[in-house]
């Protein structure tokens, strides 16, 4: 059953009203991402989805048997709190997104079911380029303690404003 024509618009229905392009972007700017306790539903689903089944990452007696205090989360568990999709960058670059280059990670302390983390995005970098740049976000996340655990870089090609090169809207 179809119902009456409203003027909706799937195209208009965004998080965030007004894009923006590679030079909109300055150093410095910070994009936090939600913080998260790494509850021990979250190690069921890394393992469900990794295939990892160390003990360290599942088994609380394996690991109080070694002195640890809990479950160990997995370097790429932690790693994954940085997805830009849990916050807004995705959304504001959504027409000018080209390619989502690289990720790096260095894991500096270990975290453990229970500990809430606060992970964070921040503009280091903008190359640009004839139509296209390149902005770079270091990404961090710290524990509830305030203790880096994560420090890492993203590499994302964003489209310059067509305006600002000459170009039709849409082009690379």
């Amino acid at each position: 059953m179809t119902g009456p024509v409203t003027g909706f618009d799937p195209r208009a229905h965004r998080m965030v009203a007004e894009q923006r392009w590679f030079d909109d972007f300055r150093i410095g700017e910070r994009f936090p991402l939600p913080s998260r306790t790494m509850t021990e539903a979250i190690f069921l689903a890394f393992q469900a989805a990794s295939g990892d089944n160390h003990p360290i990452h599942y088994d609380r007696a394996y690991c109080r048997a070694r002195g640890l205090p809990d479950m160990l989360a997995h370097g790429y568990q932690v790693a994954i709190q940085t997805a830009a999709g849990a916050g807004l960058f995705p959304h504001l670059v959504q027409d000018s997104l080209r390619a989502f280059l690289e990720q790096s990670s260095r894991f500096l302390h270990p975290v453990f079911a229970g500990d809430t983390l606060y992970p964070a995005l921040e503009v280091d970098e903008l190359t640009p380029n004839r139509t296209t740049g390149v902005v770079g976000l270091r990404s961090t996340v710290h524990n509830g303690d305030g203790v880096l655990v994560l420090d890492g870089r993203h590499r994302y090609l964003i489209a310059r404003h067509p305006a600002a090169v000459g170009a039709s809207p849409g082009a690379p």
